[in-house]
């Protein structure tokens, strides 16, 4: 346990561009960062988990937790943790996807709180995007500020916590510049929901990765097939 002087914050993970952008900020924002990655049975699992090592690895993260969650392949009704289901290619649907796993965001950042609480940091990152997401209801502002409030009213009463979203208001192509000017290593990153070896370039997260990249007129490093 690191001394009381020492801003710490909690991490969470996924290997993608914008947990990883915004876990580069934390570090830039002086906090010695607790990394927390989580196998929930998503379709690009390992691929995902590869990603997050070497992105601590980039940050010389040494506290790093790899937490697996089961249930959501049991309950299925998600593209990403239930193989019956296809992952769609078509583009971006209006509505709440059938990529949206139930509530995801809402657990994960419970059991990071517990992460928090045990760890005595001050601050939990999340890298949601509100304005150009999938339309998912747990990227929200509003969601984030309420979970603020149960998260701090559910702990002890020295615990406190600020659930940070560096990006919440950004668009894909200002998540591509500023990963850029704070050097982040976008090569490690994985977006794609549905391939491990190449991204499909089709999905929904592809789509929306690569018009950033082309509307901030820079070259997407990760492989992508034909």
């Amino acid at each position: 346990m690191s001394n009381k002087l020492t801003k710490r914050a909690v991490c969470i993970l996924s290997g993608g561009m914008d947990s990883t952008l915004s876990s580069y900020i934390a570090k830039n924002e002086g906090y010695e960062i607790i990394a927390v990655h989580f196998n929930y049975g998503q379709r690009t699992e390992k691929r995902e988990l590869k990603a997050f090592r070497d992105i601590c690895n980039d940050l010389q993260i040494e506290e790093k937790y790899e937490i697996d969650i089961p249930f959501f392949t049991q309950i299925g009704a998600s593209a990403l943790t239930d193989a019956s289901i296809d992952v769609p290619t078509g583009g971006v649907e209006p509505g709440v996807p059938i990529t949206y796993v139930p509530f995801r965001n809402g657990i994960f950042l419970s059991i990071a709180t517990a992460i928090a609480e045990k760890e005595e940091a001050q601050a939990l990152f999340i890298g949601v995007v509100e304005e150009d997401s999938s339309g998912y209801p747990d990227c929200t502002d509003s969601f984030i500020s309420k979970m603020t409030s149960a998260i701090n009213e559910g702990t002890k009463e020295t615990t406190k916590i600020e659930i940070k979203t560096p990006l919440v208001k950004l668009m894909k192509k200002d998540i591509v510049k500023k990963a850029i000017e704070l050097d982040v290593p976008l090569k490690h990153t994985w977006s794609c929901y549905k391939e491990e070896d190449e991204a499909c370039g089709v999905c929904d997260s592809c789509r929306l990765r690569l018009n950033g990249f082309k509307e901030a007129n820079i070259i997407d490093p990760i492989p992508y097939k034909a």
